[in-house]
């Protein structure tokens, strides 16, 4: 027993000094594996990204201006099945200008139109009386006139009249002389008035009238039914805002994009500008379309700013039915024949001790006219103080750039440098380029050093390897996978 104690302790003490030294001696120091790529010519096409909804080009709410129940609802006589002709419109119905959407009950509206017609009627008859009192008082004041313009000689006889100058006689009393004149211009105001009312009483007619057609609710538009929201035996209450009833899209052959755009991004977006987007009802057809306006009210929502452009698209085939989701690619900008890499290799950064040896991250031998590190611009001495006399490269101050403008330019030459790493043995050396737009897989590259068939570095692949894994002491398990 003691022996086979004694065995097992041999054992299990040769097992951890083979772990140990295994651990620190058997397994070799492997240079890090990179993945490459080739720098590749060829087309690229610079999009933004947006979601947007399908919606028709022009669509007319047709609502009622009356209230009422609804009785009818109109006929479909432009149905495309012949057995749906004569029943009554729906959704998908195609109706012309003019056509019978509904009819809501029109008692109401009847009776006031048929009394206002009679109060019309009354009108006109009350301007005859009018007229024919305005007439008697006209006759009674030209008499009032002719007794009180009457001669003397004409009312005595001539021998008296021979005796005496002849001189003007009053054949009338001055108050029915006065009362004859009142009456006359009471008459004629009665009339004017009379008239007044008729013009009255017309216009009320005529608002029964159209009130009265309002009953009768017909398509303003030629179009196709996109949504009905009434039924017979509704009630349709007409108060400050018109009851909906039927929603009609006028050319469905032209539709809109509605896409809403980030803050960021709708500066690149111009008035005409292509584009392209796709809908999840025809995930292999691709639509294309233009810009055809950016508006300006934006929208916030939990901080984000987006904005709201228009696309304008054709649609033939009717394939495009309205409130679609629409995945949306505005063309910023594209390029033909061009180098390009993948995105990663423009955004891998090697580590120090990766880099060949005199090219650290900070050298830029390309970089022949940079100006050089601890040196004083030009015209300035090293000590600070301001030279006397200019370099002969040294600018006027009349053609020098405002500072403010020298700094927006090297910021945008900053933004378009970077560099990509090549191979060279087991570590890496950079090569500076000018980098250009991106598509979001692949961006465009130039540089003197940098040709077709170049293999550039896109990161370091992992090695997935253990000593526990790799040591013939310890049983292998099976792995879980991972899902």
């Amino acid at each position: 027993m003691k022996k086979l104690i004694v065995i097992v302790l041999l054992l299990a003490a040769a097992s951890a000094v083979g772990t140990a030294l295994y651990a620190r001696y058997g397994i070799s120091s492997s240079a890090p594996t990179f993945r490459t790529a080739e720098v590749s010519r060829g087309d690229l096409l610079v999009t933004i990204s947006a979601t947007g909804t399908v919606e028709p080009e022009e669509v007319v709410d047709v609502g009622a201006q009356v209230l009422g129940r609804v009785i009818a609802i109109g006929p479909d006589a432009l149905a495309v099945d012949p057995n749906q002709r004569g029943k009554r419109i729906d959704y998908t119905s195609q109706v012309e200008e003019g056509t019978i959407l509904a009819e809501i009950d029109n008692a109401i509206y009847l009776a006031q139109r048929n009394a206002a017609k009679a109060a019309l009627e009354r009108a006109k008859a009350d301007l005859e009386q009018l007229k024919a009192k305005r007439d008697l008082a006209a006759a009674d004041w030209r008499r009032a006139q002719e007794l009180r313009n009457m001669k003397r000689s004409s009312l005595v006889p001539a021998a008296l009249s021979k005796s005496e100058p002849p001189r003007e006689i009053k054949a009338i009393a001055e108050s029915d002389y006065d009362l004859a004149r009142f009456n006359f211009g009471v008459a004629e105001a009665n009339v004017k008035v009379g008239e007044a009312i008729i013009v009255q009483e017309e216009a009320s007619l005529q608002l029964a009238e159209t009130n009265l057609s309002y009953t009768v609710i017909k398509s303003p538009v030629k179009g196709t039914i996109i949504d009905r929201r009434v039924n017979i035996g509704q009630t349709v209450v007409a108060s400050l805002n018109a009851p909906s009833l039927f929603l009609i899209a006028k050319d469905l052959r032209r539709m809109e994009v509605w896409a809403s755009v980030n803050e960021a991004d709708i500066g690149q977006l111009k008035i005409g500008m292509p584009v392209r987007f796709k809908v999840d009802a025809h995930p292999k057809r691709m639509f294309h379309g233009k810009i055809a306006q950016i508006r300006l009210n934006a929208n916030m929502t939990q901080n984000v700013v987006t904005y709201t452009v228009v696309v304008s698209a054709e649609n033939p085939e009717l394939k495009l039915l309205p409130y679609m989701t629409a995945d949306v690619k505005f063309e910023v900008a594209e390029h033909h024949e061009v180098l390009v890499v993948p995105n990663g290799a423009v955004r891998w950064q090697p580590r120090p001790e990766q880099i060949v040896p005199g090219f650290d991250d900070d050298a830029e031998p390309d970089r022949e006219n940079a100006p050089h590190k601890g040196k004083p611009p030009h015209g300035e001495h090293s000590s600070g103080e301001r030279g006397t006399a200019a370099t002969p490269d040294a600018t006027t101050a009349k053609d020098a750039a405002p500072p403010l403008v020298e700094q927006v330019r090297e910021e945008r030459r900053e933004a378009d440098r970077g560099r990509v790493w090549v191979s060279n043995g087991h570590l890496v050396r950079p090569i500076d380029v000018r980098i250009g737009s991106s598509d979001g897989a692949f961006t465009e590259i130039s540089s003197e050093g940098i040709h077709e068939g170049l293999v550039v570095i896109v990161g370091q692949a992992r090695v997935e390897a253990s000593a526990e894994a790799a040591n013939p002491f310890v049983p292998k398990f099976p792995r879980r996978s991972r899902r």
